[in-house]
This record gives C-alpha cells, structure tokens and sequence, in this order.
C-alpha cells in the first residue's frame, strides 16, 4: 500500500497519477498536519514522531510525502531510517497568463502528474 502524506487527498488526483499508484497496491491517505511557522524544533520533532508512528503501523510498501520543508525533511528521515521507501510526485506546471478588460494580470498554474521519485 502507499500511504499519502500530503495536503491532497487521493481521491482528487488525476487518473494518470492514480494509475502510477497501482504498483503499491491501494492508497491511503494520512493528511499532512497543519505545521505552523511558529513551532521549534522540538515541536516538529514531536509532531513528526506522533505521524510517523501512525504511518509506520499501516505497514507500507512506500509513502508519498510532501508539504511543509522542515516537517517534511525530519520525516522523509524518520521512515527512510525505518527501511521504508519515500516518495515525492513529480508534476509538470503549465501556468496559463492573460491580462483582462481592465488590464489586471490573471496567472492559472495547472499541474501535469509526471512519475512517482524516489527520495535518494
């Protein structure tokens, strides 16, 4: 199974990158805590323990893990120092810019699922 550790929901992914997940057998989705710019070290450190103790008893084959730079980091560290294997989506950003009638810049990024990358 993969576990997705992320601020988006399997169910919402595209058809290309639920297909990429087959390999891993089913997804389950532990969301991504709310990481505040306020919390110390010690408090990432926590966090990421609690999270990763959920994570870690589902057994799985691989976790999807992205978000918050120092929460992500600390955790990708944790599982990859349990033999389990992390992974990050890769996606191509296509961003679409128009100016409107009364000449404000309007930016659309849409996100291309590419491949699932292992963390090295």
């Amino acid at each position: 199974m993969l576990i997705n550790h992320t601020n988006h929901p399997s169910d919402k992914w595209s058809d290309k990158q639920k297909q990429a997940a087959e390999i891993f057998g089913g997804v389950e989705d532990v969301p991504f805590p709310v990481v505040s710019a306020k919390y110390t070290e010690y408090e990432i450190k926590k966090l990421v323990e609690a999270q990763a103790s959920l994570i870690i008893c589902k057994h799985p084959q691989a976790v999807l893990c992205q978000g918050e730079y120092s929460y992500t980091y600390a955790m990708i560290t944790k599982l990859k120092t349990m033999g389990i294997k992390v992974i990050a989506a890769c996606s191509s950003r296509v961003t679409l810019e128009y100016v409107d009638a009364d000449q404000y810049t309007h930016r659309e990024s849409q996100f291309e699922f590419i491949q699932f990358r292992e963390y090295i």
